[in-house]
């Protein structure tokens, strides 16, 4: 191809991103299709340094900080695809609602119901970026330490509401509509957990990766007699 040739093609191309430009102005729609085109840049370039066609997970953001404390027999709620652990038994909706992994769903259902699990079976329960969703955290709560053995590891990783919300505002990310509490941040469940007095803090951070922040309890010995009174 000619010199002369590459110019009407620069040409031409520059032209028609000018003019889809003006017309998603024209209606309304820049925003939106800068942040569809910012949110599709930052996931497959994320994806693309792990050879992965998904999304970064938020688990991988915290893996090699929390996945020592997922030992034993556990579950992982709602990972998408993508546990904290291969051998963490994954608990997700029917059609899980992210899809950041290969791994398929192994056991089907709501991570505020465990009813395959006996109380004080398990070693570990983990999740990732689901109880701020839930608008009665305390009874979820008391579900996850309810299947959990004496001196078993609650693992939570979530996001701080008021810091997500800025960093929204601030890169155009797509809010989660899904999120219930404007005030869900570390305190706010520790707080209930306070209350409920079945745990032991091991490891805690206020904000981490940006806009999260992540919390290891262990269920105290007697904590099946406060669970029941």
């Amino acid at each position: 191809m000619s010199q002369f040739g590459n110019i009407e093609n620069s040409l031409s191309g520059h032209l028609m991103k000018t003019y889809v430009k003006s017309a998603l102005v024209a209606v309304h729609l820049d925003g939106p299709a800068r942040r569809l085109r910012d949110a599709l840049y930052s996931g497959l370039h994320g994806a693309s340094g792990r050879g992965s066609p998904f999304w970064q997970s938020e688990t991988s953001k915290c893996r090699a900080r929390l996945a020592p404390y997922c030992s034993g027999c556990g579950v992982d709620l709602g990972p998408g695809g993508d546990p904290i652990t291969p051998h963490a038994i994954r608990v997700d909706l029917p059609q899980p609602y992210s899809h950041v992994g290969t791994l398929p769903v192994q056991l089907r259902g709501k991570a505020e119901n465990l009813y395959w699990f006996r109380d004080g079976v398990l070693d570990f329960v983990y999740s990732s970026h689901l109880l701020e969703d839930y608008p009665d955290t305390e009874a979820v709560l008391r579900e996850w330490l309810r299947v959990l053995k004496p001196r078993g590891n609650l693992i939570i990783f979530c996001p701080d509401e008021q810091v997500y919300r800025k960093h929204c505002d601030a890169t155009g990310q797509t809010y989660n509509t899904h999120h219930v509490h404007s005030d869900f941040s570390l305190d706010f469940v520790k707080r209930i957990l306070d209350r409920m007095g079945q745990t032991e803090v091991l490891h805690e951070t206020p904000l981490t990766d940006v806009y999260s922040w992540e919390l290891v309890c262990r269920k105290k010995p007697d904590a099946s007699m406060e669970s029941s009174r």
